[in-house]
């Protein structure tokens, strides 16, 4: 989507190449592939997946991070204006002592996703400096995550592996295998655009009817009051005037029967109003993006076990829980690559708020490279 990726990627292509992986290389489509040949062919060839881009819901130009070290738990003033607040963001309370990267309140940090990508590059460098038992190892920096089209052109056979994992995630020590089924919904809704002062049962007020379509839908379900597994109708566009507007919603939900039974009453809202009109004033478009990769992971548990030992490795507890959105990993899944997700050391992504914890990525790394020995001598 954009060539800015591609710079990053070129950037990415060198700097491997520096360190000896000489078949580094981007493709037409801006997707980094690397290869690390294994000393142990008898074990499983894995790989590892962090995407380039950045979110489009705030800026990413122009980043000027500001390094906190032994952070002392207190509010963060990030500009006269933004201040990470211990009170709506209790989880820093944990991060009492750590050192800290935040923005300085008018970007977001871009840990989301460079937090991952130099987490694997540390990783390369470790296994190219260090003479491991181990097998294949596969590399690939994606463009596009963001818009989810991350996967679209994602070559599965070129990288190579039997499995992999997406560095993509939070907290360090989170091994996350469920995300929301996924769909999006555009919604054209047609009026008739009278002169106001001559327009008794003449005019039809699209805005009227899209705010009267919106108000069908279950208000519950919505992102602002919903969490862990409950499923959400987002109106994240909204444009019109009286002759015609237009909504974009994403649909998120993890259970597959929900999100067929959310996607079934946005058709019977349309309906409703078509019906209450007598004419055909609302159209809806819906289209499935991805689904939760639970349902083709659940038999491969021993994916997320080899990633839970090297939590425990690290000396950190795993944890897991369900991704309320979703990574490069879910398609990939589908598209028989399984690939579940591990944190980074990231938090607050897409805003201003963001912020990522030196210590954290530094185990991260550490996880990584457990992962390559626990499958290396299997």
């Amino acid at each position: 989507s954009t060539e800015k990726q591609k710079l990053l990627g070129t950037y990415l292509v060198e700097e491997l190449k520096g360190l000896g992986v000489n078949n580094a290389h981007m493709d037409e489509d801006g997707y980094v592939y690397a290869h690390l040949k294994g000393s142990n062919p008898e074990a499983k060839k894995i790989g590892f997946i962090a995407h380039m881009d950045t979110a489009f819901d705030f800026s990413g130009k122009d980043v000027k991070p500001r390094v906190i070290k032994d952070y002392d738990g207190k509010d963060i003033k990030l500009n006269d204006h933004v201040i990470t607040e211990v009170e709506t963001f209790s989880f820093l309370e944990d991060l009492v002592g750590k050192t800290l990267i935040v923005t300085d309140g008018t970007t977001l940090l871009g840990a989301d996703n460079k937090a991952g990508i130099a987490e694997i590059m540390t990783l390369v460098q470790y296994l190219v400096e260090n003479d491991l038992k181990r097998g294949d190892v596969s590399i690939c920096f994606t463009p596009d995550e963001e818009i989810g089209r991350g996967a679209d052109k994602f070559d599965v056979k070129k990288f190579n592996a039997d499995f992999a994992y997406t560095v993509d995630g939070g907290a360090v020590g989170t091994i996350d295998y469920e995300n929301f089924n996924a769909a999006s919904a555009k919604v054209t809704i047609k009026g008739e655009s009278i002169h106001p002062g001559d327009s008794k049962n003449k005019m039809i007020n699209s805005i009227n009817i899209a705010l009267e379509f919106h108000n069908l839908l279950d208000y519950t379900m919505r992102p602002e009051h919903t969490e862990n597994y409950e499923g959400f109708y987002h109106l994240n566009d909204i444009s019109g005037d009286v002759s015609l507007s237009k909504l974009n919603y994403i649909i998120r939900n993890h259970s597959k029967d929900e999100f067929n039974h959310q996607k079934l009453q946005m058709v019977k809202a349309k309906d409703f109003i078509n019906q209450k009109y007598n004419q055909e004033l609302v159209f809806v478009e819906i289209l499935d993006s991805y689904y939760n990769m639970s349902s083709k992971l659940n038999d491969k548990q021993y994916i997320m076990d080899i990633a839970r030992n090297a939590i425990e490795m690290a000396d950190l507890s795993p944890t897991s829980s369900p991704i309320r959105g979703g990574t490069d990993g879910s398609r990939l899944t589908f598209m028989g690559l399984p690939c579940p997700n591990l944190g980074v050391g990231g938090y607050n992504f897409h805003g201003p708020y963001e912020l990522a914890v030196l210590e954290e990525m530094e185990k991260s790394v550490e996880i990584l490279i457990n992962i390559v020995k626990i499958v290396g001598e299997r």
